[in-house]
């Protein structure tokens, strides 16, 4: 216990270590971690850390795709549901339909072991492409779709990968009746998931305590997630259902105490498992070269190279008609949403990195059939997973930086990003002003002194005096300005606080209240920055 104890403190540090380097050296953290957690793997003396698959499909996938299904917006993810799906359905089919034939014809797998294969490395992460994507100043109808496939895409491939099992394990498949199955467990799920969404949002009203509102929403993912699972489902569509229900409906039934101290919550949390499950992925590389001792090295050197080609292949081949053929035979389409240009889909096609979904379902593949015989080619499988997932990761997370600037995709990133910024400038303003009228309707109605009126207004003047007239560069300046000098001033009134607590002329419950004060006015200085300049 305590030796597992030290391994998990040595993968905190070396989380927090690969971090600060990222930041450093402007490289996607997923990469250093994975190659990290290789080089870990083959230090002496450390002992192999193998990666549960049930870890990863029960526990550390349902707050994943949670966390990202809240944040991810109801009315964007409604608006690009038809690419989404496209995405997330077609492209996983036909992608898995590739490579089983093309596993079948060039390497002889059986084609209910390449339709296993392909269903694993099918999907593509939703983690670290959009790690990567965002910082890139992409489009954001770009990160919609790439977020909206990554959240949906792993429910498809985890049905196909449990039709795909059977067929192995009894030996025949009915398609008609897998695609019934698919529909009803797509429904379903999709209406379990919202009825956990109203409930978890009314328990979390009723209760009106922070700390339970929360340990509520950290239980929401694995109920809705568990139980479409245990009965035959994959749990992912529930789960991204209740997360876009508690998205759209929470901002009004979720308490300003608990969303604050939910943010932070959930920053952490996320931040500890998608760097320990890359870790962790990067360490199987060492239980896989003990394997591959006792395994012809050419034969999987070929399987991983004929797959990879092929899911790259797959992926083009299936977006470009998916993008532009809907709008050649639907003139509806056409003039309701007109064709991106071609450096679009290149982008999306091109970001199809694989993760440890497809690394932990490669390891839950069982060790032998019912009738005692070992599992036809388990081995195989597990190396070309590891082998996708690894050489996607590093090559897309190293290529793509230089591909989006060569095809001038961040470019329009850029020019949305700076609209974006003007419309919320816009919205901060009508807010302001509408609070003023309330102010007014609600001085007619009560008896308030002058002196309340004179400090609410002052309040009202302060934040409409901190928006910018205009995003022009030398206004930025002058924000930055403002910005720096007024987190010196914190800083000094917190240095001020602290030596008032030290001389005994306050008490630490004071300290901490008018700290807790000074955290916010910081923090909403945070919220107000962006690369183009600070609001």
């Amino acid at each position: 216990m305590e030796a597992k104890f030290q391994i998990f403190l040595i993968l905190l540090a070396v989380l927090a270590g690969v971090a600060l380097a990222a930041r450093r050296f402007n490289v996607a953290p997923a990469i250093l971690l994975m190659l990290a957690g290789v080089g870990l793997a083959f230090v002496p003396g450390m002992p192999s850390v193998e990666l549960p698959p049930e870890l990863v499909l029960l526990v550390v996938l349902p707050p994943l795709i949670y966390s990202a299904s809240v944040a991810m917006s109801w009315r964007e993810f409604k608006k690009n549901l038809r690419p989404i799906v496209l995405l997330a359905v077609g492209a996983v089919i036909f992608t898995t339909a590739m490579v089983a034939a093309a596993t079948h014809y060039m390497i002889g797998l059986p084609w209910t072991v390449g339709f296993l294969l392909g269903a694993i490395v099918a999907p593509p992460d939703v983690v670290a492409p959009l790690a990567i994507a965002r910082r890139l100043n992409m489009p954001r109808r770009i990160l919609v779709v790439l977020e909206g496939e990554g959240l949906a895409n792993d429910a498809t491939a985890l049905i196909l990968y449990r039709f795909a099992l059977a067929a192995i394990m009894v030996g025949h498949f009915s398609l008609p009746l897998a695609a019934g199955e698919f529909l009803l467990i797509v429904a379903g799920e999709i209406a379990f998931g919202i009825g956990v969404g109203w409930l978890s949002l009314r328990f979390r009203k009723w209760s009106g305590d922070p700390q339970v509102e929360l340990t509520l929403s950290l239980i929401t993912p694995y109920v809705s997630y568990w139980l479409p699972e245990h009965v035959g489902g994959s749990g992912v569509i529930a789960t991204v259902a209740c997360g876009l229900y508690v998205s759209w409906n929470g901002p009004l039934l979720i308490s300003s105490a608990t969303r604050l101290q939910g943010i932070f919550f959930w920053d952490l949390v996320i931040y500890l498992i998608e760097g320990m499950l890359f870790l962790l992925t990067g360490f199987q590389m060492r239980a896989l070269y003990e394997k591959s001792k006792t395994f012809p090295l050419d034969d999987i050197l070929i399987a991983t190279a004929v797959v990879l080609v092929i899911v790259v292949i797959a992926r083009f081949a299936w977006l470009y008609p998916a993008t532009y053929l809907p709008r050649m035979l639907s003139r509806s389409l056409r003039e309701r949403d007109p064709s991106p240009p071609w450096q679009w889909p290149f982008v999306l096609a091109f970001t199809g990195v694989r993760g440890a979904v497809s690394l932990a379902a490669a390891l839950a593949l069982p060790f032998a059939l019912p009738d005692g015989e070992a599992f036809p080619y388990r081995d195989l499988i597990l190396f070309v997973a590891f082998g996708v997932i690894f050489v996607t990761l590093i090559g897309v997370g190293l290529t793509l930086p230089p591909i989006v600037r060569w095809l001038g995709v961040a470019e329009a990133g850029r020019h949305e990003h700076a609209a974006e910024h003007e419309a919320e400038i816009a919205a901060r303003r009508q807010a302001l002003e509408s609070a003023l009228k309330s102010l007014d309707a609600l001085t007619a109605e009560k008896d308030i002194s002058d002196e309340v009126m004179r400090l609410l207004r002052a309040r009202h003047d302060i934040r409409v005096n901190q928006l910018p007239d205009s995003l022009d560069p030398n206004h930025h300046d002058i924000s930055a300005a403002g910005t720096a000098l007024t987190r010196d001033l914190i800083a000094a009134e917190r240095k001020f606080i602290h030596n008032l607590l030290r001389d005994g002329q306050i008490t630490d419950e004071t300290r901490r209240r008018i700290e807790r004060d000074l955290d916010l006015e910081e923090a909403s200085l945070a919220n107000r920055e962006y690369r183009g300049g600070p609001l």
